[in-house]
C-alpha cells in the first residue's frame, strides 16, 4: 500500500517507528516531515498528507502529533478525507470497519509506542464493512 505519513515534532518519534514498520511490512511511505523533533506547526505536515490522500496520489494517510486531535482536524479539512483520532484498536476497527477512513491520527503523548504499532496494524488490516454504513459516509461530505 502507498501510505503518506507526516507529523510535527511531538509526533516525529512514533512517525519514524511507524515508517520503519511499514517498510517492514512491504507499504511504500512518503514522508511528508518533519525532519526532527525541533518545534513546527502541525499544519505544515498534516496538509500534505491529507492532500495526497484526497488526490488520490496514496491510498492511505496517517497524521501523528501530541494528541492526534488537532492533526485530524487539518486533515478533516481535505473534501473525501476521513480521518480519526486512534487510541485502542477496537476505536481502529470501528474508524476503517464503520467509517471507511482513509487517515490516521495518532497522539504520541496519549498512549506507548507499542500500542501505536498495534493499531497502526489494525488499522491497515481492516476493511470497510459496507452496507448500512455507505449511506452514513455519504452524508459526512458538505454540498
Amino acid at each position: 500500500m502507498l501510505i503518506a505519513i507526516g507529523s510535527d515534532h511531538a509526533g516525529y518519534k512514533y512517525k519514524e517507528a511507524f515508517k520503519a514498520w511499514l517498510l517492514a511490512h512491504g507499504h511504500t511511505v512518503r514522508d511528508m516531515g518533519t525532519d526532527s523533533e525541533a518545534a513546527c506547526d502541525y499544519p505544515d505536515f498534516c496538509h500534505p498528507v491529507a492532500a495526497a490522500v484526497a488526490s488520490g496520489a496514496v491510498e492511505r494517510g496517517i497524521v501523528i502529533g501530541g494528541s492526534g486531535n488537532g492533526e485530524a482536524i487539518v486533515a478533516n479539512k481535505h473534501p473525501g478525507v476521513r480521518c480519526g483520532v486512534c487510541w485502542t484498536e477496537q476505536v481502529a476497527i470501528w474508524n476503517r470497519a464503520h467509517n471507511d477512513a482513509n487517515v490516521l491520527s495518532i497522539g504520541q503523548r496519549t498512549i506507548p509506542q507499542e500500542l501505536a504499532i498495534k493499531i497502526l496494524e489494525t488499522w491497515l488490516s481492516t476493511p470497510f464493512e459496507g452496507g448500512r454504513h455507505v449511506g452514513r459516509i455519504a452524508k459526512i461530505e458538505l454540498k
